[in-house]
Protein backbone atom coordinates (compact mmCIF):
# COMPACT_ATOMS: atom_id res chain seq x y z
CA UNK A 1 0.00 0.00 0.00
CA UNK A 2 1.37 3.41 -0.91
CA UNK A 3 2.03 5.72 1.98
CA UNK A 4 0.06 8.99 2.05
CA UNK A 5 1.98 11.93 0.65
CA UNK A 6 3.41 14.33 3.25
CA UNK A 7 2.56 17.20 0.88
CA UNK A 8 -1.18 16.75 1.26
CA UNK A 9 -2.86 19.81 2.78
CA UNK A 10 -5.59 19.45 5.39
CA UNK A 11 -9.13 19.83 4.08
CA UNK A 12 -10.49 23.34 4.63
CA UNK A 13 -14.16 24.18 4.32
CA UNK A 14 -15.40 26.91 2.02
CA UNK A 15 -19.05 26.53 3.05
CA UNK A 16 -20.49 25.72 6.45
CA UNK A 17 -22.58 22.51 6.67
CA UNK A 18 -26.25 23.13 5.81
CA UNK A 19 -27.51 20.95 8.64
CA UNK A 20 -26.00 20.07 12.00
CA UNK A 21 -27.54 17.94 14.80
CA UNK A 22 -30.01 19.77 17.02
CA UNK A 23 -28.18 18.37 20.05
CA UNK A 24 -25.02 20.35 19.21
CA UNK A 25 -23.46 22.18 22.18
CA UNK A 26 -20.29 23.65 20.63
CA UNK A 27 -19.28 24.30 17.01
CA UNK A 28 -15.70 25.13 16.04
CA UNK A 29 -15.12 26.01 12.37
CA UNK A 30 -12.15 28.33 12.95
CA UNK A 31 -9.28 28.67 10.45
CA UNK A 32 -11.13 27.58 7.33
CA UNK A 33 -12.16 29.40 4.14
CA UNK A 34 -15.86 29.61 4.96
CA UNK A 35 -17.73 32.27 2.99
CA UNK A 36 -21.34 31.29 3.75
CA UNK A 37 -23.45 30.22 6.73
CA UNK A 38 -26.91 28.66 6.20
CA UNK A 39 -30.06 29.20 8.21
CA UNK A 40 -29.96 25.72 9.74
CA UNK A 41 -26.19 25.61 10.32
CA UNK A 42 -26.62 27.01 13.81
CA UNK A 43 -30.40 27.53 13.92
CA UNK A 44 -32.84 25.44 15.98
CA UNK A 45 -30.19 24.21 18.42
CA UNK A 46 -31.36 24.97 21.96
CA UNK A 47 -28.29 23.30 23.53
CA UNK A 48 -25.77 25.31 21.52
CA UNK A 49 -23.51 27.35 23.83
CA UNK A 50 -20.41 28.35 21.84
CA UNK A 51 -19.60 29.04 18.18
CA UNK A 52 -16.09 29.65 16.83
CA UNK A 53 -15.86 31.11 13.33
CA UNK A 54 -12.67 33.17 13.53
CA UNK A 55 -10.08 33.19 10.74
CA UNK A 56 -12.46 32.56 7.85
CA UNK A 57 -13.60 34.52 4.78
CA UNK A 58 -17.05 35.57 5.95
CA UNK A 59 -18.70 38.71 4.62
CA UNK A 60 -22.06 40.25 5.51
CA UNK A 61 -23.60 38.66 2.42
CA UNK A 62 -22.60 35.23 3.68
CA UNK A 63 -24.65 35.48 6.87
CA UNK A 64 -28.40 34.72 7.00
CA UNK A 65 -30.61 37.39 8.63
CA UNK A 66 -31.40 35.11 11.54
CA UNK A 67 -28.30 32.97 11.87
CA UNK A 68 -29.23 31.81 15.38
CA UNK A 69 -32.98 31.33 14.94
CA UNK A 70 -34.26 29.45 18.04
CA UNK A 71 -30.70 28.98 19.30
CA UNK A 72 -31.16 31.45 22.10
CA UNK A 73 -28.65 30.00 24.57
CA UNK A 74 -25.42 30.75 22.72
CA UNK A 75 -23.07 32.42 25.21
CA UNK A 76 -19.81 32.67 23.26
CA UNK A 77 -19.50 33.85 19.67
CA UNK A 78 -16.06 34.33 18.12
CA UNK A 79 -16.10 35.86 14.62
CA UNK A 80 -12.75 37.66 14.60
CA UNK A 81 -10.54 37.90 11.51
CA UNK A 82 -13.20 37.86 8.82
CA UNK A 83 -14.44 40.51 6.38
CA UNK A 84 -17.58 41.77 8.11
CA UNK A 85 -18.56 45.42 7.64
CA UNK A 86 -21.52 45.32 10.04
CA UNK A 87 -22.32 43.66 13.33
CA UNK A 88 -24.33 40.48 12.55
CA UNK A 89 -28.09 40.87 13.05
CA UNK A 90 -30.24 39.16 15.66
CA UNK A 91 -27.44 37.98 17.89
CA UNK A 92 -28.44 35.53 20.66
CA UNK A 93 -29.65 37.34 23.77
CA UNK A 94 -27.65 35.03 26.05
CA UNK A 95 -24.25 36.17 24.76
CA UNK A 96 -21.72 37.14 27.39
CA UNK A 97 -18.62 37.08 25.16
CA UNK A 98 -18.55 38.51 21.62
CA UNK A 99 -15.37 38.73 19.51
CA UNK A 100 -15.51 40.79 16.30
CA UNK A 101 -11.94 42.04 16.17
CA UNK A 102 -9.94 42.28 12.94
CA UNK A 103 -12.88 42.72 10.59
CA UNK A 104 -13.92 45.61 8.38
CA UNK A 105 -16.55 47.12 10.68
CA UNK A 106 -17.25 50.73 9.74
CA UNK A 107 -20.48 51.26 11.62
CA UNK A 108 -22.46 49.67 14.42
CA UNK A 109 -26.14 49.74 13.38
CA UNK A 110 -28.61 51.20 15.83
CA UNK A 111 -29.88 48.57 18.22
CA UNK A 112 -27.21 46.00 17.30
CA UNK A 113 -26.44 45.39 20.98
CA UNK A 114 -29.67 46.65 22.56
CA UNK A 115 -30.91 43.16 23.57
CA UNK A 116 -27.59 41.82 24.86
CA UNK A 117 -28.26 42.60 28.51
CA UNK A 118 -25.85 39.94 29.77
CA UNK A 119 -22.88 40.78 27.55
CA UNK A 120 -19.69 41.12 29.62
CA UNK A 121 -16.88 41.10 27.05
CA UNK A 122 -16.93 42.90 23.69
CA UNK A 123 -13.92 42.86 21.37
CA UNK A 124 -14.06 45.37 18.49
CA UNK A 125 -10.36 46.16 18.01
CA UNK A 126 -8.65 46.29 14.61
CA UNK A 127 -11.64 47.50 12.63
CA UNK A 128 -12.50 50.70 10.73
CA UNK A 129 -14.79 52.23 13.34
CA UNK A 130 -15.05 55.99 13.67
CA UNK A 131 -16.99 58.19 16.04
CA UNK A 132 -19.55 58.74 13.27
CA UNK A 133 -20.16 54.98 13.22
CA UNK A 134 -21.45 55.03 16.80
CA UNK A 135 -23.80 57.16 18.87
CA UNK A 136 -24.85 57.64 22.49
CA UNK A 137 -27.15 54.62 22.30
CA UNK A 138 -24.70 52.14 20.75
CA UNK A 139 -23.59 50.69 24.07
CA UNK A 140 -26.39 52.10 26.23
CA UNK A 141 -28.11 48.79 27.03
CA UNK A 142 -24.93 46.87 27.88
CA UNK A 143 -25.36 47.36 31.60
CA UNK A 144 -23.23 44.33 32.52
CA UNK A 145 -20.37 45.00 30.12
CA UNK A 146 -17.03 44.89 31.95
CA UNK A 147 -14.52 44.63 29.12
CA UNK A 148 -14.63 46.79 25.99
CA UNK A 149 -11.85 46.88 23.40
CA UNK A 150 -12.05 49.63 20.77
CA UNK A 151 -8.32 49.82 20.11
CA UNK A 152 -6.79 50.09 16.62
CA UNK A 153 -9.74 51.87 15.02
CA UNK A 154 -10.25 55.39 13.67
CA UNK A 155 -11.63 57.19 16.71
CA UNK A 156 -10.70 60.87 17.08
CA UNK A 157 -12.19 61.37 20.54
CA UNK A 158 -13.34 59.19 23.41
CA UNK A 159 -16.88 58.07 22.50
CA UNK A 160 -19.81 59.15 24.62
CA UNK A 161 -22.46 56.81 25.96
CA UNK A 162 -20.01 54.18 27.21
CA UNK A 163 -21.44 51.55 29.60
CA UNK A 164 -21.31 52.48 33.27
CA UNK A 165 -19.90 49.18 34.57
CA UNK A 166 -16.82 48.85 32.38
CA UNK A 167 -13.77 47.72 34.33
CA UNK A 168 -11.23 47.57 31.47
CA UNK A 169 -11.45 50.03 28.56
CA UNK A 170 -9.08 49.75 25.58
CA UNK A 171 -8.85 52.89 23.43
CA UNK A 172 -5.20 52.66 22.40
CA UNK A 173 -3.95 52.92 18.80
CA UNK A 174 -6.60 55.31 17.55
CA UNK A 175 -6.32 58.98 16.57
CA UNK A 176 -7.86 60.31 19.77
CA UNK A 177 -7.09 63.99 20.29
CA UNK A 178 -9.48 64.94 23.06
CA UNK A 179 -11.27 63.70 26.17
CA UNK A 180 -14.42 65.69 26.95
CA UNK A 181 -15.63 66.51 30.44
CA UNK A 182 -18.35 63.89 30.79
CA UNK A 183 -17.47 60.88 28.60
CA UNK A 184 -15.66 58.92 31.31
CA UNK A 185 -16.96 60.25 34.61
CA UNK A 186 -20.07 58.01 34.61
CA UNK A 187 -17.95 54.81 34.44
CA UNK A 188 -17.67 54.45 38.20
CA UNK A 189 -16.18 50.92 38.10
CA UNK A 190 -13.39 51.73 35.66
CA UNK A 191 -10.05 50.30 36.82
CA UNK A 192 -7.91 50.14 33.67
CA UNK A 193 -7.91 52.91 31.05
CA UNK A 194 -5.58 52.38 28.08
CA UNK A 195 -5.10 55.47 25.91
CA UNK A 196 -1.57 54.92 24.61
CA UNK A 197 -0.58 55.44 20.96
CA UNK A 198 -3.00 58.26 20.25
CA UNK A 199 -2.67 61.98 19.44
CA UNK A 200 -3.47 63.44 22.84
CA UNK A 201 -2.08 66.78 23.98
CA UNK A 202 -2.49 68.08 27.51
CA UNK A 203 -4.80 70.87 26.36
CA UNK A 204 -7.10 68.31 24.72
CA UNK A 205 -7.88 66.67 28.07
CA UNK A 206 -10.54 68.45 30.10
CA UNK A 207 -9.36 69.16 33.67
CA UNK A 208 -12.38 67.23 35.00
CA UNK A 209 -12.20 64.35 32.52
CA UNK A 210 -11.19 61.83 35.22
CA UNK A 211 -13.22 63.29 38.07
CA UNK A 212 -14.99 60.77 40.28
CA UNK A 213 -13.19 57.70 38.89
CA UNK A 214 -12.30 56.38 42.35
CA UNK A 215 -11.49 52.85 41.18
CA UNK A 216 -9.23 53.84 38.28
CA UNK A 217 -5.77 52.58 39.27
CA UNK A 218 -3.99 52.03 35.92
CA UNK A 219 -3.72 54.75 33.28
CA UNK A 220 -1.63 54.32 30.12
CA UNK A 221 -1.04 57.51 28.11
CA UNK A 222 2.32 56.74 26.55
CA UNK A 223 3.16 57.44 22.90
CA UNK A 224 1.02 60.54 22.68
CA UNK A 225 1.87 64.21 22.13
CA UNK A 226 1.66 65.41 25.74
CA UNK A 227 3.82 68.48 26.19
CA UNK A 228 3.29 68.48 29.95
CA UNK A 229 1.75 66.30 32.65
CA UNK A 230 -2.05 66.55 32.17
CA UNK A 231 -4.06 68.26 34.87
CA UNK A 232 -6.81 66.56 36.81
CA UNK A 233 -5.23 63.11 36.89
CA UNK A 234 -7.27 60.36 38.62
CA UNK A 235 -6.81 60.83 42.36
CA UNK A 236 -6.37 57.13 43.14
CA UNK A 237 -4.23 56.12 40.19
CA UNK A 238 -1.43 53.70 41.16
CA UNK A 239 0.23 53.03 37.80
CA UNK A 240 0.75 56.03 35.50
CA UNK A 241 2.51 55.52 32.15
CA UNK A 242 3.53 58.81 30.49
CA UNK A 243 6.60 57.60 28.60
CA UNK A 244 7.35 58.57 24.99
CA UNK A 245 5.66 61.96 25.00
CA UNK A 246 6.97 65.53 24.62
CA UNK A 247 7.00 66.49 28.31
CA UNK A 248 9.73 69.05 29.04
CA UNK A 249 9.40 69.53 32.79
CA UNK A 250 7.66 68.64 36.05
CA UNK A 251 6.06 71.49 37.92
CA UNK A 252 5.41 71.74 41.64
CA UNK A 253 1.73 70.75 41.47
CA UNK A 254 1.68 68.18 38.65
CA UNK A 255 1.24 65.32 41.13
CA UNK A 256 -0.30 67.36 43.90
CA UNK A 257 -3.42 65.16 44.30
CA UNK A 258 -2.19 61.75 43.14
CA UNK A 259 -1.15 60.46 46.55
CA UNK A 260 -1.50 56.78 45.67
CA UNK A 261 0.89 56.44 42.71
CA UNK A 262 3.23 53.47 43.11
CA UNK A 263 4.64 53.20 39.58
CA UNK A 264 5.40 56.35 37.56
CA UNK A 265 7.01 56.16 34.13
CA UNK A 266 8.21 59.43 32.59
CA UNK A 267 10.92 57.93 30.39
CA UNK A 268 11.80 59.10 26.89
CA UNK A 269 10.39 62.57 27.13
CA UNK A 270 12.32 65.86 26.95
CA UNK A 271 12.59 66.58 30.66
CA UNK A 272 15.51 68.81 31.69
CA UNK A 273 17.00 68.99 35.18
CA UNK A 274 16.34 72.70 35.41
CA UNK A 275 12.63 72.07 34.72
CA UNK A 276 12.07 69.55 37.52
CA UNK A 277 10.75 71.40 40.57
CA UNK A 278 12.45 70.26 43.77
CA UNK A 279 9.04 69.68 45.36
CA UNK A 280 7.43 67.99 42.34
CA UNK A 281 7.35 64.57 44.02
CA UNK A 282 6.64 65.70 47.58
CA UNK A 283 3.17 64.10 47.75
CA UNK A 284 4.19 60.74 46.23
CA UNK A 285 4.95 59.01 49.52
CA UNK A 286 3.84 55.59 48.21
CA UNK A 287 5.89 55.73 45.01
CA UNK A 288 8.00 52.59 44.58
CA UNK A 289 9.18 52.79 40.95
CA UNK A 290 10.22 55.93 39.09
CA UNK A 291 11.55 55.80 35.53
CA UNK A 292 13.01 58.97 34.02
CA UNK A 293 15.33 57.28 31.53
CA UNK A 294 15.90 58.72 28.08
CA UNK A 295 15.36 62.37 28.97
CA UNK A 296 17.71 65.40 29.00
CA UNK A 297 18.69 65.34 32.65
CA UNK A 298 22.18 66.65 33.39
CA UNK A 299 22.12 65.79 37.08
CA UNK A 300 20.13 63.60 39.46
CA UNK A 301 17.06 65.66 40.46
CA UNK A 302 16.47 66.90 43.98
CA UNK A 303 13.37 65.90 45.91
CA UNK A 304 13.16 62.25 44.86
CA UNK A 305 10.65 60.28 46.97
CA UNK A 306 12.27 58.58 49.99
CA UNK A 307 10.22 55.40 49.61
CA UNK A 308 11.49 54.54 46.14
CA UNK A 309 12.55 50.94 45.58
CA UNK A 310 13.50 51.21 41.89
CA UNK A 311 14.95 54.33 40.24
CA UNK A 312 15.81 54.37 36.53
CA UNK A 313 17.81 57.30 35.13
CA UNK A 314 19.66 55.61 32.27
CA UNK A 315 20.27 57.22 28.87
CA UNK A 316 20.34 60.81 30.03
CA UNK A 317 23.18 63.36 30.07
CA UNK A 318 23.81 63.07 33.80
CA UNK A 319 27.30 64.27 34.69
CA UNK A 320 26.80 64.77 38.44
CA UNK A 321 25.04 63.44 41.50
CA UNK A 322 24.71 66.62 43.60
CA UNK A 323 25.01 66.72 47.36
CA UNK A 324 22.25 64.86 49.21
CA UNK A 325 20.14 64.01 46.13
CA UNK A 326 20.14 60.37 47.32
CA UNK A 327 19.80 61.23 51.00
CA UNK A 328 17.26 59.23 52.98
CA UNK A 329 16.59 56.70 50.22
CA UNK A 330 17.13 53.75 52.54
CA UNK A 331 14.53 51.57 50.75
CA UNK A 332 16.06 51.82 47.29
CA UNK A 333 16.87 48.35 45.92
CA UNK A 334 17.73 49.05 42.26
CA UNK A 335 19.43 52.10 40.74
CA UNK A 336 20.05 52.38 36.99
CA UNK A 337 22.44 55.12 35.82
CA UNK A 338 23.89 53.55 32.67
CA UNK A 339 24.65 55.54 29.51
CA UNK A 340 25.38 58.83 31.22
CA UNK A 341 28.50 60.99 31.76
CA UNK A 342 29.35 60.30 35.38
CA UNK A 343 32.87 60.59 36.75
CA UNK A 344 34.02 59.60 40.22
CA UNK A 345 34.67 63.25 41.08
CA UNK A 346 31.12 64.24 40.12
CA UNK A 347 29.47 61.96 42.72
CA UNK A 348 29.18 63.50 46.17
CA UNK A 349 31.05 61.79 48.99
CA UNK A 350 28.89 59.32 50.89
CA UNK A 351 26.27 59.02 48.15
CA UNK A 352 26.31 55.23 48.11
CA UNK A 353 26.31 54.91 51.89
CA UNK A 354 22.84 56.45 51.92
CA UNK A 355 21.47 53.44 50.02
CA UNK A 356 21.51 50.83 52.76
CA UNK A 357 19.10 48.45 50.94
CA UNK A 358 20.62 48.70 47.48
CA UNK A 359 20.96 45.34 45.72
CA UNK A 360 21.62 46.39 42.10
CA UNK A 361 23.69 49.33 40.89
CA UNK A 362 24.14 49.90 37.16
CA UNK A 363 26.85 52.44 36.33
CA UNK A 364 27.80 50.95 32.97
CA UNK A 365 28.76 53.17 30.03
CA UNK A 366 29.90 56.19 32.00
CA UNK A 367 33.33 57.80 32.54
CA UNK A 368 34.39 56.22 35.83
CA UNK A 369 38.15 55.83 36.31
CA UNK A 370 37.97 53.32 39.17
CA UNK A 371 35.46 51.32 41.20
CA UNK A 372 33.43 53.66 43.45
CA UNK A 373 34.31 53.40 47.13
CA UNK A 374 31.98 52.94 50.10
CA UNK A 375 29.46 50.87 48.17
CA UNK A 376 26.64 49.60 50.44
CA UNK A 377 27.09 46.20 52.09
CA UNK A 378 23.71 45.07 50.74
CA UNK A 379 24.86 45.26 47.10
CA UNK A 380 24.51 42.03 45.09
CA UNK A 381 25.01 43.11 41.46
CA UNK A 382 27.40 45.79 40.24
CA UNK A 383 27.53 46.81 36.56
CA UNK A 384 30.61 48.83 35.60
CA UNK A 385 31.24 47.72 32.03
CA UNK A 386 32.24 50.27 29.36
CA UNK A 387 33.91 52.78 31.68
CA UNK A 388 37.55 53.93 31.95
CA UNK A 389 38.63 51.77 34.86
CA UNK A 390 42.32 50.96 34.55
CA UNK A 391 43.13 49.55 37.99
CA UNK A 392 41.47 47.32 40.59
CA UNK A 393 42.85 48.15 44.03
CA UNK A 394 43.12 45.65 46.90
CA UNK A 395 40.17 47.30 48.63
CA UNK A 396 37.97 47.75 45.55
CA UNK A 397 35.20 45.41 46.74
CA UNK A 398 35.84 45.06 50.45
CA UNK A 399 32.67 46.97 51.39
CA UNK A 400 30.38 44.60 49.43
CA UNK A 401 30.90 41.07 50.84
CA UNK A 402 27.44 39.96 49.62
CA UNK A 403 28.13 40.68 45.96
CA UNK A 404 26.97 37.98 43.51
CA UNK A 405 27.77 39.55 40.16
CA UNK A 406 30.50 41.97 39.05
CA UNK A 407 30.60 43.16 35.44
CA UNK A 408 33.77 44.94 34.32
CA UNK A 409 34.22 44.13 30.63
CA UNK A 410 35.22 46.83 28.14
CA UNK A 411 37.29 48.90 30.54
CA UNK A 412 41.05 49.64 30.39
CA UNK A 413 42.12 46.81 32.64
CA UNK A 414 45.24 44.75 32.04
CA UNK A 415 46.34 41.63 33.95
CA UNK A 416 48.98 43.68 35.75
CA UNK A 417 46.38 46.22 36.90
CA UNK A 418 44.23 43.65 38.71
CA UNK A 419 45.51 43.10 42.25
CA UNK A 420 45.44 39.48 43.39
CA UNK A 421 43.62 40.32 46.59
CA UNK A 422 40.90 42.45 44.93
CA UNK A 423 38.38 39.60 45.06
CA UNK A 424 39.37 38.07 48.41
CA UNK A 425 36.48 37.56 50.82
CA UNK A 426 33.79 37.58 48.14
CA UNK A 427 32.42 34.17 49.11
CA UNK A 428 29.03 34.76 47.43
CA UNK A 429 30.39 35.87 44.05
CA UNK A 430 28.79 33.84 41.24
CA UNK A 431 29.51 35.88 38.09
CA UNK A 432 32.70 37.80 37.31
CA UNK A 433 32.86 39.36 33.85
CA UNK A 434 36.22 41.04 33.44
CA UNK A 435 36.96 40.57 29.74
CA UNK A 436 39.18 43.45 28.72
CA UNK A 437 41.20 42.51 25.64
CA UNK A 438 38.88 44.60 23.46
CA UNK A 439 38.99 47.57 25.76
CA UNK A 440 42.10 49.26 24.39
CA UNK A 441 41.90 53.04 24.04
CA UNK A 442 40.99 54.28 20.60
CA UNK A 443 44.37 56.00 20.30
CA UNK A 444 46.14 52.71 21.00
CA UNK A 445 43.96 50.89 18.47
CA UNK A 446 44.66 53.51 15.82
CA UNK A 447 48.36 53.37 16.61
CA UNK A 448 48.41 49.59 16.30
CA UNK A 449 46.48 49.76 13.01
CA UNK A 450 48.97 52.36 11.72
CA UNK A 451 51.92 50.23 12.76
CA UNK A 452 50.36 47.23 10.99
CA UNK A 453 49.89 49.27 7.84
CA UNK A 454 53.51 50.46 7.99
CA UNK A 455 54.76 46.87 8.46
CA UNK A 456 52.74 45.73 5.46
CA UNK A 457 54.13 48.61 3.34
CA UNK A 458 57.70 47.70 4.33
CA UNK A 459 57.09 44.05 3.43
CA UNK A 460 55.74 45.08 0.01
CA UNK A 461 58.80 47.30 -0.61
CA UNK A 462 61.15 44.45 0.36
CA UNK A 463 59.29 42.10 -1.99
CA UNK A 464 59.67 44.57 -4.86
CA UNK A 465 63.41 44.91 -4.11
CA UNK A 466 63.80 41.14 -4.36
Amino acid sequence: MAEPSSNLKPLQLTLAPRFLPNSLMSADFAANYITKIYGMTFGHKPSLRSVYLHNNKLTDAGLPDNMFNQSNNVEILIMSSNFLKYVPRNLPAALYKLHLRNNKLEKIPEGAFSHLFGLRELYLQHNLLTNDGMNNETFGKLTRLEYLDLSSNGLTHVPSGLPRNIVILHLEKNNIRSIAVDVLTQIKNLEYLLLHNNRLRARGIHPSAFQGLKKLHTLHMYNNLLEKVPGGLPRRVKTLMLLHNQITGISKDDFNTTYFIEDLNLSYNKIMSSSVHKEAFRKLRLLKTLDMSGNKLKSVPYGLPKNLEILKLKENEISSIPQDTLAGMSKLKELYLSFNKLKISSIYTGAWAELSSLQLLDLSTNQLSYVPSDLPESLEYLYLQSNRIATLFDSAFESIPNIKGIFLRFNLLTPEAVKESAFHGLDKLQVLDIESHLALPKVTKQKKEKETENDEDEEEEEEEDR
